[in-house]
């Protein structure tokens, strides 16, 4: 494996046609479910491991756990049925967790830790056969945290933390699921709270970090569905002093769209707009929430609808030919640490 010394600068080699190839998927709890469809149709059709293809994968949330377990080598298609297996253990469906929410946590005795356990073992993040970064929130510093492979000579830590843990700190989701403590005790909340898009944070480390020619790249990003505003501004325009009243149920929704937007755009001015791919479906007519587990079926069907749709654009674009081999900067300890502390180095 290889090393390189701090100062040096990665050069760990294009693919086949000079292009490097950039996979983020927001956000979004249970309709984690289209991403995970629509990547195991892509799949499908060209029969190998999506993860193959690509050099840098960016996920929060339940777009990180996706990310993770492609990294760690499970097929787009097992990731699709670990959430269809499991979705009523995640997000159990009853009065008593819907009263619970309101003191607690919702789902703070869920079976997640237990899934992800089940899904990803002892695997550090350093296992990752592709770049990865894992957006979450530090609690105790105030200060936003992006886990990261090996993939650059500063990340000497992340990399070899467990799966689970990073996996735990990116979707602890407030109100939804406990934070997230780190073996030496630090809390993590859910990256979606400043990152729910990530396709902004990966074109910036592809490029400032990486140093890759923006030229090379072409970016797939893929939404968990998108739901417009509930502001009803029809109702409030003669009322511009808005007060708590009208923005307290709101205020989430509204940074969540403006985070995304902001990440649209950045990657947009960085790349180009011919070099963006965003797949994001406006279904506000269906309701969808983050625990909706009575949703899975349909989910699905849009993902691979919505696929099947693309794949004539995608494919000379995105799988034409795989990624060159990701080769780490530093090598894994030979047993897991124990006391190490996030990296301090972030986009």
């Amino acid at each position: 494996m290889q090393v390189i010394a701090v100062g040096e600068t990665v050069h760990s080699g294009l693919s086949a046609g000079g292009t490097r190839r950039i996979l983020t998927i927001d956000g979004g709890g249970i309709k984690g479910v289209f991403p995970a469809a629509f990547l195991a149709e892509l799949e499908d059709r060209i029969g190998e491991p999506i993860v193959d293809y690509f050099d840098l994968i960016a996920g929060t949330s339940t777009g990180g756990i996706i990310a993770l377990a492609l990294g760690l080598g499970l097929t787009a298609k097992e990731i699709l049925q670990l959430y269809e297996n499991n979705a009523r253990r995640i997000f159990p469906q009853s009065r008593s967790f819907a009263f619970q929410g309101i003191f607690r946590a919702k789902y703070a005795k869920a079976a997640l830790p237990t899934v992800l356990r089940e899904a990803f073992g002892q695997r550090l993040l350093g296992e990752s056969r592709v770049r990865l970064l894992v957006p979450s929130l530090n609690l105790a510093s105030e200060r936003v945290h992006i886990y990261k492979t090996s993939h650059h000579p500063g990340l000497v830590k992340d990399y070899t933390l467990p799966a689970v843990d990073v996996a735990l700190a990116t979707v602890a989701a407030p109100t939804y699921f406990p934070v997230h403590l780190s073996p030496e005790g630090v809390p993590f909340v859910d990256g979606s709270v400043w990152a729910r898009n990530p396709m902004g944070l990966a074109v910036i480390e592809a490029i400032g970090i990486l140093e890759w020619p923006r030229e090379s790249i072409r970016l797939l990003s893929l939404g968990c569905t998108a739901t417009r505003m509930d502001v009803a501004w029809s109702s409030w325009k003669k009322h511009t002093s808005l007060g708590a009243a009208f923005w307290a149920a709101r205020l989430a929704d509204v940074f969540m769209t403006a985070q995304s937007s902001s990440a649209v755009v950045t990657a947009h001015v960085l790349l180009g707009p011919k070099s963006v791919f965003r797949f994001d479906p406006d279904m506000s007519h269906h309701h969808f929430t983050l625990d909706g587990v009575q949703h899975v079926p349909l989910l699905r069907q849009l993902g691979e609808s919505e696929a099947l749709e693309a794949f004539a654009t995608l494919a000379p674009i995105f799988l034409q030919e795989k990624a060159a081999a990701f080769v780490p900067c530093h090598r894994l300890p030979s047993r897991p640490a124990t006391t190490t502390q996030p990296d301090a180095v972030a986009t």
